[in-house]
């Protein structure tokens, strides 16, 4: 009797044990259908000048292919002037190196297409005006600015 009287508490400690293991699992599969607050995604627009400088990169990419392959590389792109009042991302960049930097660009882009013999060197020296004012401003794009180098 006394074994039988074990065996019974047992197998109830059981039942109690498997009970609460399964109250246990239906916790957790209520969590995991319970929805979470997540984070508003929020659209990164870029500003005016950062677009205008990704459109002068592709622009210059082809540019730079031209001149390698001896091509004729056409006129000026008007658009590149913008660089003098495009919205920045942050207005305080605007200031009196940026626009030193920029005249510089422009006149060795405008060389570019008035000296075509010394293309080259009159491409490279913009690439020149756009590393020190990354360098002095946004450094992010130095590395993708420096491909652009004809060497």
């Amino acid at each position: 009797m006394k074994n039988f009287l074990l065996v019974v508490l047992f197998c109830i400690a059981c039942l109690t044990m498997l009970e609460s293991c399964q109250k246990n699992e239906e916790k957790k599969e209520a969590e995991k259908c319970v929805p979470r607050k997540e984070k508003k995604l929020e659209m990164y627009q870029m500003s005016e000048m950062a677009t205008l400088m990704e459109q002068m990169y592709v622009d210059n990419q082809r540019l730079k292919e031209r001149i390698k392959k001896g091509e004729t590389i056409g006129e000026f792109p008007q658009h590149f002037l913008k660089i003098h009042n495009a919205v920045m991302t942050d207005s305080t960049d605007n200031d009196a190196f940026f626009k030193e930097q920029a005249k510089k660009f422009i006149a060795a882009q405008e060389l570019i297409y008035k000296d075509p013999k010394n293309a080259k060197e009159h491409f490279n020296t913009g690439v020149d005006a756009c590393v020190k004012c990354h360098q002095q401003k946004c450094g992010g794009p130095i590395p993708r600015i420096k491909k652009l180098y004809i060497k």
